[in-house]
């Protein structure tokens, strides 16, 4: 295994976007915690058999895996409390982590509907909306009730932006302040990220100023709405290297799990994201 190469950079190697924003680079690469101090944002079960443990150089996020979870059983089979074990073993071995995501229900069709969508199958829970947005505050308070000092953050859930506000609402009725929380995830975006209706979601979150993470935000997505989250993360670099030959010098087939491609890649996101933020949320919040 392979050292990554010194890279010229003309960011810092854990520098955030120009709007402020903190990107995280999605690998399934844990040991790249100790190659690199660029965020960077890894599912829980990459350390599920882990014997030896990497110390993070850089800050972290941890994924709880669902959208992959909830895609082939159509239900979360990890109890709560294994979780918050996991989540735990992994703060006190790789060190304290930004947050960690809950165990939330997806809402895209696909997830509930089930059948094959891009080419993948999915099961479905055949649920509905609003009782995935339910099971996904009930299982945030329960975390956070098993491990309140784990830095668990809550997760918005929905379909459209009314769903969106009524998930905002639920979580307000349970007595959770989500202006105060330091991170609120903004799930079942990602293929929505580069439209109207994916913009209209993150702005309509963003007027309540919460500090939004996006879940797999690409380039098009950043460009359009990256100013107005506080941070978001991708694992898109990986596809996008594997449509394309390796980096001059490489030997590999491709780069589809290389920490150079992967670092390059980031700079060029980061610099796409714009820098202004007088745009919808503004205008809203001057109405």
């Amino acid at each position: 295994m392979t050292q990554p190469t010194a890279l010229p950079r003309a960011l810092p190697t854990g520098a955030p976007a120009a709007s402020g924003m903190r990107f995280y680079l999605t690998t399934h690469k844990r040991h790249w915690l100790r190659w690199t101090d660029v965020p960077l944002f890894l599912k829980s079960e990459h350390w599920d058999r882990a014997i030896k443990w990497d110390e993070a150089r850089g800050p972290y996020a941890v994924d709880s895996g669902g959208f992959m979870e909830l895609k082939d059983k159509g239900t979360w089979t990890r109890p709560p409390r294994q979780y918050v074990d996991d989540l735990r073993r992994i703060w006190e071995h790789v060190g304290p982590y930004d947050w960690a995501a809950p165990q939330d229900w997806m809402c895209e069709e696909a997830i509930i509907e089930g059948g094959w969508f891009g080419g993948q199958y999915f099961v479905g829970t055949h649920l509905s909306v609003a009782e995935h947005q339910r099971r996904t505050v009930e299982n945030f308070l329960e975390l956070r009730s098993l491990a309140p000092d784990l830095r668990i953050a809550p997760v918005i859930q929905g379909r459209r932006v009314p769903d969106y506000e009524r998930c905002v609402e639920l979580y307000e009725k349970a007595g959770v302040d989500l202006q105060r929380e330091p991170v609120v995830g903004l799930g079942s975006v990602c293929r929505l990220q580069s439209t109207r209706e994916g913009a209209a979601i993150v702005t309509a979150m963003a007027a309540h100023g919460f500090k939004l993470h996006g879940f797999g935000f690409k380039i098009l997505g950043l460009e359009r709405v990256g100013h107005l989250l506080a941070s978001a993360d991708s694992a898109a670099w990986s596809s996008h290297a594997r449509r394309r030959p390796p980096r001059p010098g490489h030997t590999h087939k491709n780069c589809a799990n290389c920490i150079d491609y992967a670092l390059n890649w980031r700079e060029r996101v980061i610099r796409a994201i714009p820098t202004h933020h007088q745009m919808l949320l503004t205008d809203r919040s001057a109405a």
